[in-house]
């Protein structure tokens, strides 16, 4: 645990507020589609996920710091880290950056649930294992 997985988000208009800044629920979206890619990088789709194995990740927690803003047209970087694995959850830590500025940082959780009851479910060993070394 502890690379750093990043992929660049692009600000559109849409994603700002009339100030002409990125809209503060707009960072949590960022960090959703860094996760994504992340989890696609390690090889699994979330829509594969539910289909064959019956498991979902959700947010349980989320705790993020607003640092200095982001403006339209602004190419940031969206990163994730493994904080924590636990048995049926990860604990990222994540930022979006411009350049070598940290715009935002945060922490958050997410569980693996099983689809049909929204319960916890252990994360599968192979994934496991995956997230474990760092790809």
């Amino acid at each position: 645990m502890g690379s750093v997985f990043s992929i660049p988000i692009r600000v559109y208009y849409e994603d700002t507020d009339a100030g002409n800044v990125v809209y503060y629920a707009n960072y949590l979206k960022f960090m959703e589609r860094a996760r994504t890619e992340w989890l696609r990088a390690l090889g699994f789709e979330q829509d594969e996920l539910l289909r064959r194995d019956g498991v979902l990740f959700a947010v349980r927690s989320a705790r993020l710091e607003f640092l200095k803003p982001a403006r339209f047209n602004d190419l940031l970087q969206a990163t994730v880290r493994v904080n924590r694995r636990g048995k049926a959850s990860i604990t990222f830590a994540q930022e979006i950056r411009r350049e070598e500025l940290t715009l935002c940082e945060g922490e958050v959780k997410v569980a693996c649930l099983d689809a049909a009851t929204f319960t916890p479910r252990p994360i599968a060993e192979g994934m496991g294992s995956k997230i474990d070394a760092g790809i």
